[in-house]
Order: C-alpha cells, then structure tokens, then sequence
C-alpha cells in the first residue's frame, strides 16, 4: 500500500510539472501574439533608407541584408577613417508607415569593426521612433543603443530628447538616471537632451551574443525602454505623438534581427506593463 501511494506521488508531480511547462509555453504564445514581422529579413519592403550624405546606392552597401539579419557596416572595411565631421555613413533604415501605439522589439549584438565617432560615442547606435521627418538626425524619440567599452557601462535604453521633443522624465533625487516616481523619481526640469538608463549588468556587450531591445510606446502617454526584459527607462507626455520608426548606423558594425511590432487601437494602462 505504501508504495502504491508514493507512485501516485510521483504520478501526481509529474502531472503538475507538465501542467506548468503548458501553461509557461501558453502564456509565452499569448504574449507573442498580435505580434507582426517588420523586416522581412529578404528585403527593403515597407522601409527606406537614408544617410547623411545622401548616397542611396551607398546606403544599400552600410545596410546589407545577410542571413535574415541587418549587418551594418558588413561591406565596410574594419576601420573606417570617416572621423572627419561629416560622417557620411551616419543614417538610418525607416519604416514607411507611421505608428503611435505598439510594443516593438528587436534583437542587436554588436560586431568589431568602428567608425566615425567611435572614440567620443564607443558602440553607438539607436532606434528613433515617432519621428516626423527622416533626417538625419530626425525630429523624434531615441532609445539610445550603446556600449561604453572604456568604462564598462551599459547605455542601451537611454532616453535621447532632440531639439522639438518634449516628454517628462524622473530620475534619482541629485542624480542623471531614471527612477520611477513612485519610487521617489524626481522630475527633471533641465533642459537635458540625453536621460541615462536605469543602471543594469543584464545585458550583452562584446561577446557575440544578442540583445532583446523592446520600446512600448501609447501616443502621447508615455514610452517605456526594456532590455533584455528588465525596464530601464521611462517616460511621460509624449510629443511627438506618432511617427516613423528608423534604425541607426552610426559608430560601429551592429546586427539587428527580428525586428516586429504590435500595434493597439487605444491605450493600455502604463500599470499592465508593470505587474509582477
């Protein structure tokens, strides 16, 4: 009898533990639904691009498309000497539709080679979203993607504010990073174009391995940066409210990949994206 009852045990665990490993696979397929692909990993269809000097046939040379991925700077040389002013590889692949309310995500890994303002800006690259121009720089919101090799710091999910964007950002009372207002964020009320990330070790940097970048973004609500799942940045009142999305190329050779989106017809409670 008793060793009846301890293979019922058994049979009883193994059943709840299956039962978990379903639902942790359902809710994961429910939370990649509504999910659509931007880059096609075949071609340009829906986006454009663009770079500082206007160069479209260079511009189809910094943007190759390989293995399903975007590689940056693949038919570049490993150093390029273009630390002149002009940068001329500066630019960025844009969408051609504009989008206000969405989940984004994309993948990026950083490879070796450097350009242009590599000894001022390190691994620097960004996504602009709500851009209301293509420019370069655009008018819009950055969720700044960057590397600083030199101090061994995280960037990636810095707010950057150009000049005709507005939004309202909190950060630790006497300090430059992000903190939550109801865990004591302070407003900031300089005239500051760049808002540091929340500081975080969860992240790849020169060890061939990706990233999970993800902007959630409600119009004129606010904009939340994740990387690597964890919320590292965040901000409210929004202007812009909608625009374009574009990728950057800027001082050194990136990967992007599963880039896609999610779109909303109304606003979702900043408080749903926050629940444990």
């Amino acid at each position: 009898m008793k060793y009846i009852k301890i293979k019922m045990l058994m049979v009883f665990g193994l059943i709840c533990s299956l039962q978990s490993t379903i639902a942790i696979a359902q809710n994961k397929k429910s939370d990649q639904k509504g999910f659509v692909k931007l880059f096609n990993g075949k071609n340009w269809d829906g986006w454009h691009l663009k770079l500082r000097n206007g160069d479209e046939t260079m511009a189809k040379k910094v943007y190759a498309i390989h293995n399903k991925k975007v590689h940056v700077y693949k038919n570049f040389p490993d150093s390029l000497d273009l630390d002149t002013g002009e940068n001329a590889t500066h630019g960025l692949f844009y969408t051609n539709k504009k989008y206000s309310k969405y989940i984004l995500k994309f993948q990026y890994k950083w490879g070796e080679k450097i350009a242009n303002n590599f000894k001022r800006w390190q691994y620097d690259a960004g996504v602009y979203y709500h851009v209301v121009d293509d420019k370069i720089w655009p008018t819009g919101i950055e969720y700044q993607v960057r590397y600083d090799h030199t101090n061994n710091r995280n960037h990636t999910g810095d707010l950057i504010r150009p000049k005709d964007v507005q939004y309202d950002w909190y950060s630790v009372p006497d300090g430059d990073t992000y903190l939550h207002p109801n865990e004591g964020g302070i407003l900031d009320e300089s005239e500051n174009w760049l808002h540091f990330a929340s500081p975080t070790k969860n992240y790849n940097a020169l060890n061939n391995k990706w990233n999970q970048g993800e902007i959630i973004v409600m119009g004129d609500k606010y904009t939340i940066h994740k990387l690597n799942g964890e919320v590292v940045n965040v901000a409210f009142n929004l202007n812009p409210s909608e625009g374009i999305i574009g990728f950057q190329s800027e001082t050194a050779e990136i990967y992007y990949k599963n880039i896609k989106i999610k779109e909303f017809s109304e606003s979702i409670p900043i408080e749903e994206f926050f629940k444990k």
